[in-house]
């Protein structure tokens, strides 16, 4: 993912690491497609990592020192070496930039959590995947779990714009998989968009699990609103740069003491406070959980995120994606 950034899901788990973070070297990059790049991350003792559950993700420090969450791809049954892929977003805040062109082998990078949102249950009968672009990392760890543990009963949709920018292709196309994945192209045409009506028409004693951009998510909700909703998950990687005007500098204040904080383009509202000394609480940092909801007094809003409604706007602001249109924004802090 996703970054990866998350849409909360019943069945929330966290677990955090036995030390409040853990260096892990970057024993091999790969550049699955152009913009898509694999790390395979191990302890640099060769001690064994800790465990996860299939569709955990891990935050990291990026080498610009922002804070990032990405899905962890690799078999849960490897402790030798977690996986994961980023993919580089030219438009983003800087953190898979950060990623993609900083990060190389034998580098060491800070992980500080690993939690788990989009849990895999592995007593559904049988499991339903949907994934497009980078939202092929949490579920590609599902699929390695199933396959470690002999099972074969789930079926993939991949989509995706071309074969070129399909990551894991060669993998996904293997004999143990060739029956069980479908990979769709729409060559950004969206005119050629997968049909989902034909696989979810009719509910199954099923598990679905979709991740990928809005677009896709929406359209995979739209068509499984007769299914019982218990058995319908998703994960979100936030809300699309591209959908928002070019970033700006600006200044924020807080209320309470009438500190002036400065807000550059390529940081967030977020990493501002948090680097001149200010605690807030946050989670999925992509505008998707709603934890970090703060009050605003006065300036005009760029709202980015998914979670507020349209009365909750004129007060709140999520300030892990969202900014300011005018050059200062007075927070209720």
């Amino acid at each position: 993912m996703l970054v990866k950034s998350v849409q909360v899901t019943p069945g929330y788990t966290n677990f955090f690491m036995s030390e409040p973070s853990i260096f892990l070297k970057v024993t091999h990059k790969q550049a699955l497609t152009p913009d898509v790049f694999m790390f395979d991350l191990a302890h640099p003792e060769g001690l064994s990592l800790p465990s996860f559950t299939p569709g955990a993700h891990i935050t990291v420090k990026t080498p610009k020192g922002s804070h990032r969450h990405y899905s962890l791809c690799s078999s849960p049954n490897d402790a030798d070496q977690w996986q994961i892929a980023i993919k580089r977003e030219a438009l983003g805040r800087g953190g898979s930039i950060s990623m993609a062109d900083g990060l190389l082998e034998g580098d060491l990078l800070e992980v500080l959590q690993c939690s788990n949102l989009f849990e895999l249950h592995d007593a559904a009968k049988f499991h339903v995947f949907v994934a497009g672009g980078i939202g092929i990392t949490p579920i590609l760890s599902m699929i390695r779990h199933l396959l470690s543990q002999g099972k074969s009963n789930f079926k993939l949709y991949y989509c995706t714009r071309d074969a070129l920018s399909t990551a894991f292709l060669e993998e996904l196309k293997s004999p143990s998989l060739v029956d069980r994945v479908q990979l769709h192209h729409d060559h950004g045409d969206l005119q050629q968009a997968l049909d989902f009506w034909p696989i979810f028409e009719q509910p199954i004693a099923a598990d679905v699990y979709c991740c990928g951009p809005q677009g896709l998510m929406d359209s995979v909700r739209d068509m499984t609103g007769h299914w019982p909703s218990e058995h319908i998950h998703f994960e979100s990687f936030g809300v699309p740069p591209t959908a928002f005007e070019q970033n700006t500098p600006f200044d924020i204040v807080l209320q309470s003491t009438g500190k002036r904080i400065h807000v550059g383009a390529d940081v967030s509202i977020l990493e501002a406070l948090r680097s001149n000394g200010e605690s807030v609480s946050s989670s999925c940092e992509s505008g998707t959980c709603g934890s970090c909801r703060t009050g605003f007094m006065s300036g005009e809003v760029e709202h980015r995120d998914l979670v507020l409604l349209d009365d909750e706007r004129r007060q709140n602001i999520m300030i892990c994606v969202s900014r300011a249109r005018s050059n200062e924004l007075v927070l209720d802090r």
